[in-house]
């Protein structure tokens, strides 16, 4: 089943021209907005039908029709018909994913009004304008948990350092700083560590008086560099060097004179084909594949710092233009999901890129606690190109079955889709969450200097505080990371008075 559902022609409409909307009168814009909305609702229709029976969640139904609404408006450019609105006071349709035909109805109304025309339907009032909002609060809760005491409306996410552990004294700093929830990665340590983890949550909770939600994220496969071997007397790679990577369990050219590295998932290497990119160690260097054969795949370095770049094992390689056909779930995730379905309130799912990889997700729980499983939490990293372009589909597969979340990988989104595009991809990824009514955690990197050297930049600081526009934030395990949780629980109680989603706030400004 494709996991976005394209228009039918038949369900399709003619959607209005807007190209002369600006010299249009209310009467004018008033036949645009209405025709507009006509149109929406017959792609929302079929949009809708074409999921089909995957809206098996009560809670979900309202959501997923605005979604199928926002996910056909979108579709259209409005931005003539946005700039037309505006002097009349009216058009907030930049900001209506959580409510679009709502928002419709309001904005034809006030036109309608204005014209002394009839009113083209109901006003929708704020009870129905607002459920939206309403909605996704909702979500979040059963998510996260409650929402945190005091302004701050974004929970606080921390990833568990090995010392987690072993002392429990860290874990009652996080929860006293205002942690929200805490993400064990199970790429490391195993259950025995992760049991004694949460032990030490448990007590910092009783400690404290404070629940905390518990996240454990799966590591999907992981393709990264195995063992290196370097030409003798030239440790670091440069632009223009040449790079072999291969499937073999030993270097097939140990006396050559190029960069040699193995491969941790080596039947990766026979899906590239000359001319695709493979970025190495989150981007650091980039190259090109100029042949392919039975040895691997020969690069071409095509950036790289100036100085060249150390290679190392067990550093990820990225191939943004390869369909790898690798399965998000692996045997290691299966074994993993034993103690994980036991134990954890949220599953993170790595790697996953379809509504396909979704379904077998939500199989292996229902093995796992036939009766419940739906209560579990299940949260999409999205970090490659294809889950992406698949993400309406991966939204309808999870939320229409159990509580759902989506975390925006940005580190590895930044390699796969270049770093230029992804600050426009997780404002896009916002929006359609939003409309969903689907709670979105903001991670990597996030006050990074801080967690780790004790000291914010001013760039992290400003990131950290646009991430007041999703429902989590998550930061990483470093020394300073308490203080860290600290700072980014004063930061966004200040960010609530002013940022709600995408509306700003007006609260009264008093430093002047």
């Amino acid at each position: 089943m494709p996991d976005t559902v394209p228009v039918p022609p038949e369900a399709g409409c003619h959607p209005p021209d807007f190209s002369h909307a600006a010299a249009a009168s209310p009467a004018a814009l008033l036949g645009l907005v209405s025709g507009l909305r006509d149109c929406v609702a017959a792609e929302a229709a079929a949009v809708l039908a074409g999921w089909g029976d995957r809206v098996e969640r009560r809670a979900f139904r309202l959501s997923a029709a605005n979604f199928a609404d926002y996910l056909a408006l979108r579709r259209h450019d409005l931005r003539p018909l946005q700039t037309a609105l505006m002097p009349w006071g009216l058009s907030s349709l930049g900001r209506c994913e959580g409510r679009v035909r709502a928002n419709l109805d309001a904005v034809a109304a006030a036109l309608a009004a204005i014209a002394g025309a009839p009113r083209p339907g109901d006003f929708p009032g704020p009870r129905r304008y607002f459920r939206g909002e309403r909605l996704l609060a909702r979500n979040a809760v059963e998510l996260f948990g409650p929402r945190p005491d005091g302004p701050r409306q974004v929970r606080i996410l921390v990833t568990l350092p090995p010392e987690a552990a072993t002392d429990p004294a860290l874990m009652r700093r996080l929860v006293q700083a205002g942690t929200d929830a805490v993400r064990i990665n199970c790429a490391h340590d195993g259950p025995d560590a992760w049991g004694r983890m949460i032990a030490n949550l448990r007590g910092a909770e009783a400690a404290t008086g404070r629940r905390v939600r518990v996240l454990m994220d799966l590591a999907g496969p992981k393709v990264r560099t195995g063992s290196v071997l370097t030409p003798a007397g030239d440790r670091r790679i440069g632009i223009g060097d040449p790079l072999l990577l291969t499937a073999a369990a030993r270097f097939p050219r140990r006396d050559a004179p190029l960069h040699q590295a193995t491969c941790t998932i080596p039947a990766v290497l026979a899906c590239a084909r000359p001319g695709h990119r493979v970025f190495i160690d989150d981007g650091r260097v980039g190259a090109v594949v100029t042949a392919a054969g039975p040895d691997g795949l020969l690069l071409r370095v095509e950036h790289a710092p100036p100085d060249g770049h150390r290679l190392k094992p067990e550093k990820g390689l990225n191939f943004p233009d390869t369909e790898l056909g690798l399965a998000a779930l692996t045997d290691d995730d299966r074994a993993d999901l034993d103690f994980v379905a036991a134990h954890a309130d949220l599953i993170g799912y790595s790697f996953v890129q379809s509504a396909e990889d979704v379904h077998a997700l939500q199989e292996e729980l229902r093995r796992r606690r036939p009766d419940d499983w739906r209560r579990l939490g299940l949260v999409a990293k999205i970090e490659t190109p294809r889950a992406v372009r698949n993400l309406p589909g991966i939204i309808v597969a999870a939320a229409g079955r159990q509580p759902f979340g989506i975390m925006i990988a940005r580190g590895d989104l930044a390699v796969e889709l270049g770093f230029e595009r992804t600050a426009e991809m997780q404002e896009e990824i916002l929006w359609l969450a939003e409309a969903a009514h689907v709670p979105v955690i903001w991670a990597t990197q996030v006050l990074e200097t801080l967690v780790k050297k004790g000291l914010p930049t001013r760039g992290e600081m400003t990131d950290a505080a646009m991430a007041s526009r999703a429902e989590c934030v998550m930061l990483n395990k470093g020394e300073h990371v308490a203080e860290a949780v600290a700072a980014l629980d004063r930061l966004l109680g200040r960010m609530a008075g002013h940022q709600m989603k995408k509306t700003p706030r007006l609260r009264a400004l008093l430093s002047w």
